[in-house]
């Protein structure tokens, strides 16, 4: 495979090839690499700036499989001019894309032990690709259970996919909305009140969360009531990133640039402010 350009920092022009509306305000974009390209080699959890042309550049989390790097994928909620920019194209359309950026998942240092994951709204897009690559080397890990809660049925992303992999008997997978509506017939409650029912080992389980920062303070909370210990709960602080860089300032996350030094830590890492709920 030829080798993908050496500086994140270098942008590339790349096609929409396929736009795919997931609910009524969030979209998923899968990106083709430019002709010669190396590929979009990337670590699950890692971010792109993509940038709309004449409207402006956003950071995205990558959401697509690592295992397959012809195609880069960013599922987007549509929040501000350059998002909603984002929402309007088709294939065939241009977008500019630098990275990929941030720290990762540690689905490599994973291998061995069961593996929790915890996602709320949107924080499930970062952490697809955590479970793609999981997915790819299955054998390699204990017991994987995903819990994802979305605000209402209309709300939850990968619907197909997800029924898929509740189909698997190797993957426990469990959804709920914190409103149930419209004839929805599954479970309704917080997403954090599942994590005391899930079949794991507390001393063999690495957990990686992703989601509103009240989720993940719950999620974490749980998780260390099961007998899980801090240093093997993951999070990602997807907190106002603009610049990838951390020259801008707008991701400070008291002494620590989220867009450099993140977007995942370990818990102890941001543990004091998490504990801080005015930042």
């Amino acid at each position: 495979m030829p080798p993908v350009p050496a500086d994140p920092m270098v942008p590339r022009s790349c096609r929409v090839e396929r736009a795919r509306r997931e609910t009524a305000d969030t979209f998923t974009l899968a990106l083709e690499a430019p002709p010669g390209d190396g590929g979009f080699a990337f670590a699950p959890g890692q971010f792109n700036m993509l940038w709309v042309f004449g409207v402006g550049e956003v950071p995205v989390s990558i959401s697509g499989d690592p295992t397959e790097p012809g195609a880069v994928v960013h599922t987007v909620r549509m929040v501000g001019a350059v998002t909603r920019a984002m929402g309007q194209l088709a294939r065939g359309d241009v977008v500019g894309v630098r990275g990929p950026f941030g720290s990762h998942w540690p689905v490599e240092a994973a291998a061995g032990n069961d593996v929790l994951i915890v996602a709320g709204g949107i924080g499930l897009a970062p952490l697809r690709a955590a479970v793609y690559q999981l997915l790819a080397s299955r054998e390699r890990y204990g017991k994987i259970a995903l819990l994802y809660g979305a605000r209402t049925p209309a709300d939850i992303l990968y619907r197909r996919e997800l029924r898929r992999w509740r189909a698997r008997s190797d993957l426990e997978v469990a959804v709920t909305v914190d409103r149930g509506m419209g004839g929805w017939r599954g479970n309704v409650g917080v997403v954090t009140a599942f994590i005391p029912r899930v079949s794991l080992d507390p001393s063999n389980t690495v957990a990686m969360v992703c989601g509103p920062e009240v989720m993940m303070r719950y999620a974490v909370r749980e998780i260390l009531r099961r007998g899980v210990a801090a240093h093997r709960i993951h999070l990602s602080m997807e907190r106002n990133m603009q610049c990838a860089i951390g020259l801008c300032g707008h991701c400070q996350y008291g002494p620590t640039f989220v867009c450099r030094e993140g977007p995942v830590f370990g818990y102890p890492r941001v543990e004091d402010l998490m504990a801080l709920w005015e930042i």
